[in-house]
């Protein structure tokens, strides 16, 4: 459900600060609310501080945690949350947890288009424009 400003609120949680940055910008360019976190006690924090988010946008592997682990964290306040995962090791990823919870994920790196193809299909269920 949109924000009050009728945005849909992102949180991107990443450790690598560029793609955290690269992440951000498309999806503000495209008119998401964005918060971003390099970490997932920030991003559980953000979560405890604010309204709630629309999706959940995080990296599969951080050095503290896994984006698995923070989605079920922040799903104990939010059972809905939407999550979309982003990783530079899809061979990995797999291997290591064959079912990520009915989530989708993007693999770095990713183009914006291919990016927001991912975040509108995640937010809404198809592809369409922010309106």
């Amino acid at each position: 459900m949109p924000g009050v400003d009728g945005r849909y609120r992102v949180l991107i949680v990443d450790d690598e600060s560029a793609v955290l940055l690269l992440l951000n910008r498309i999806l503000a360019d495209a008119g998401y609310d964005t918060t971003v976190a390099a970490t997932a006690a920030a991003a559980l924090q953000l979560q405890a501080e604010g309204p709630p988010f629309d999706l959940l946008l995080t990296d599969v592997l951080m050095p503290e945690t896994t984006g698995d682990e923070l989605v079920t964290k922040m799903r104990t306040t939010q059972p809905n949350l939407k999550a979309l995962y982003v990783t530079g090791f899809a061979d990995r990823l797999f291997w290591e947890k064959p079912v990520l919870d009915h989530e989708a994920f993007v693999e770095k790196p990713v183009s914006p288009a291919g990016l927001l193809e991912a975040v509108s299909l995640a937010i809404f269920g198809h592809t369409r424009g922010l309106q």
